[in-house]
């Protein structure tokens, strides 16, 4: 008996913690079962063949909102390439209509539905122990090595067989072999300690994120979200978490990201993990968590500023500012309180804070969402997520429809298309920011030219806004352009708000040659000629003496200069109020003012030393002809 658990992830970087954890909890029972990856990426005959040549005699697939469609296009080719197979589906995007799926496919065996390491694990057994109890034929009624053979009932079962034990397991919907669905009770919900570390081999999971689960539930009630749904929070044992977090540690695992849905609910499990963590850093892994900011307390603050930076990480579900709305999407949150914690943490210049908002909640119109905008803006997270809500079946949104109004689109990721509050046409305008956003923001490459920006909005969703109808009247929108065409797009839209071309135009070569050392100067770049001699003679000095480039002891001149960048810039400060950046100090604006306006900045980019948080290079600021040493520069945020 074969039976092969499958994942079909958004991205081949992600790994599926669900097949993994059901496999590791099946073993402890003596059910085995073989883990199949894939990616909605790949092509579906390419996926239906790796599967057909496994020749399972059970499958079960793992459903999302991310791959619903897919895996239900690849079942049905599935049913006609391996009529014998059990099919079996499971996970959140189907556990809440599992009813309805097995109507929509009738060679579906059953739904396994919510939490399902026990579910698997007796399911597993049964069969198993139908196909010893029916000797030379299998619980589905063909024979030990897997021929062909083509049965009336769904999946090949032969007809009553499944009643003989389908019935004893709990949280499955399953169909008999009549064709008749049957729907047995929910599982009680299990000890989350009782689940085996699901990572034996880290061979199978090279270049990827791997996930980790240290609690499940939620004590929170989002109305938008599944989790509310169970309100039996568990945590794993502090013992084997430790233990766990040890292995990703002693095998130097790039990245961990936490699923816990708010990890910090309960502040002793929360403080031991960071404490660990703090106390055993190998200096590689950095570790994700999703918190609620407004629960983190003074001790665990001060245990931030220690942690190295680059450790961990933070996700903070923000989703709006209106009162109304937190109130109506039974949210508890004190944003007052959450603005406080992420500044303070900023201070320490070591985690990276990822912030959410939500479009299309209940009674956030455009101006209510420009305002949620605005506050979390300024509080200059590392990214700014900006998504758009989604319709789950099974949540409190989705029996409210009717009251807010909410349309929605009918296939995953059902996503708000209007609301009383947001029409489509707004849904639309809030999209062009959200791309905006994506490209100009949370890429961190644009940070000189927005510090610019800052200056000229009070509100930067009002820039974000018009930056989106610019790409939309110039038909840049959905086109792939070159990192170099974002630069000059945006210099473009800026010329035409009266910005001055060159300060613009430096302040991109700033942020270009902060983030690399590029191989060809984009056309608005000066040309470097002028400077060749001083160049020159800085880098031989710089072999001789190390002044700036401590640490390229050994290297020739020649090969430190390949391996950093020196940039002259020539600031036109007069009449301009330029951004507040560590190289443009009050003491060059003054020495441009008494030189007609221009300020001579030299920047030395060292791309051997990269901040951890941001990944650009160390910035410090020099006089090619000076005798002294020059000073380093805070790194861009």
């Amino acid at each position: 008996m074969k039976i092969v658990l499958a994942a079909v992830n958004a991205k081949y970087i992600h790994s599926n913690l669900a097949v993994y954890s059901l496999s590791a909890y099946g073993k402890t029972l003596g059910a085995q079962a073989e883990i199949a990856e894939y990616t909605i990426n790949q092509q579906k005959d390419e996926i239906l063949k790796s599967l057909f040549r496994k020749r399972p005699d059970v499958l079960c697939i793992s459903c999302y909102i991310w791959n619903i469609s897919y895996v239900e296009a690849l079942i049905s080719d599935l049913s006609k390439v391996l009529p014998q197979t059990e099919l079996w589906l499971g996970g959140p995007e189907v556990s809440y209509r599992a009813v309805s799926m097995l109507e929509k496919h009738p060679y579906l065996r059953g739904i396994m539905k919510g939490e399902g390491e026990k579910t698997f694990a007796e399911l597993a057994l049964a069969y198993q122990t139908g196909q010893s109890r029916h000797g030379e034929t299998d619980i589905a009624g063909g024979t030990e090595n897997g021929n062909a053979r083509q049965m009336a009932a769904p999946g090949g079962v032969e007809a009553g067989k499944p009643k003989e034990w389908l019935p004893e397991i709990a949280g499955i919907t399953w169909r008999d072999g009549d064709g008749t669905i049957h729907e047995n009770p929910w599982r009680p919900v299990m000890d989350l300690s009782e689940i085996p570390f699901p990572y034996e081999d880290l061979e199978d999971f090279s270049n990827r994120i791997l996930y980790y689960e240290s609690s499940r539930g939620c004590p929170f009630s989002c109305s938008y979200c599944l989790s509310s749904i169970d309100k039996k929070l568990r945590f794993r044992s502090l013992d084997l978490v430790r233990e766990e977090l040890q292995f990703f540690l002693d095998h130097k695992v790039p990245q961990v990201k936490f699923v816990d849905r708010t990890f910090n609910c309960r502040r002793e499990h929360a403080m031991a993990v960071w404490t660990y963590l703090a106390e055993h850093d190998n200096q590689v892994t950095n570790f994700h968590f999703e918190i609620a900011a407004d629960l983190i307390t003074d001790d665990e603050l001060a245990l931030f500023r220690r942690l190295r930076p680059g450790l961990i990480q933070l996700e903070i579900g923000v989703q709006s500012t209106n009162p109304d709305t937190i109130r109506e999407i039974h949210r508890k949150m004190d944003f007052e309180k959450v603005s406080s914690t992420v500044l303070e943490i900023q201070k320490g210049r070591n985690i990276h804070q990822h912030l959410d908002l939500i479009a299309g909640l209940p009674f956030e119109d455009y101006e209510s969402f420009r305002r949620s905008f605005a506050d979390v803006y300024r509080l200059k997270p590392q990214q700014l997520q900006l998504g758009f809500l989604k319709v789950l079946s099974g949540s409190y949104m989705a029996e409210h429809t009717g009251e807010y109004q909410c349309l929605y689109q009918e296939e995953e990721p059902y996503e708000v298309l209007s609301t009383r509050w947001l029409p489509y046409g707004d849904v639309l305008r809030l999209k062009a920011v959200e791309e905006m956003v994506e490209i100009y923001y949370n890429s961190r490459q644009f940070h000189c030219l927005l510090g610019l920006v800052e200056q000229m909005y009070e509100n930067m969703f009002d820039f974000f806004a018009e930056l989106g109808g610019f790409y939309e009247e110039n038909g840049y929108d959905g086109l792939a352009h070159t990192r170099i065409r974002r630069y000059e797009i945006l210099l473009d839209f800026l010329e035409k708000k009266h910005a001055d071309r060159s300060v613009c135009e430096q302040l991109a070569l700033m942020d270009l040659y902060a983030r690399e050392n590029l191989k060809a100067r984009p056309a608005f770049a000066p040309d470097l000629a002028l400077h060749k001699e001083e160049t020159r003679r800085f880098y031989q000095r710089e072999e001789r003496e190390h002044r700036y480039l401590k640490h390229y002891e050994g290297y020739q001149w020649k090969q430190m200069m390949r391996m950093t960048h020196l940039e002259f810039f020539t600031a036109e400060t007069s009449g301009n109020k330029l951004p507040d950046l560590p190289f443009l100090t009050r003491q060059a604006s003054r020495e441009g003012e008494e030189n007609g306006g221009k300020t001579g900045i030299v920047l030395l980019f060292d791309y051997r030393v990269r901040d951890p948080l941001t990944g650009n290079a160390r910035i410090t600021r020099v006089d090619p002809e000076d005798e002294s040493s020059g000073s380093e520069l805070p790194d861009l945020p």
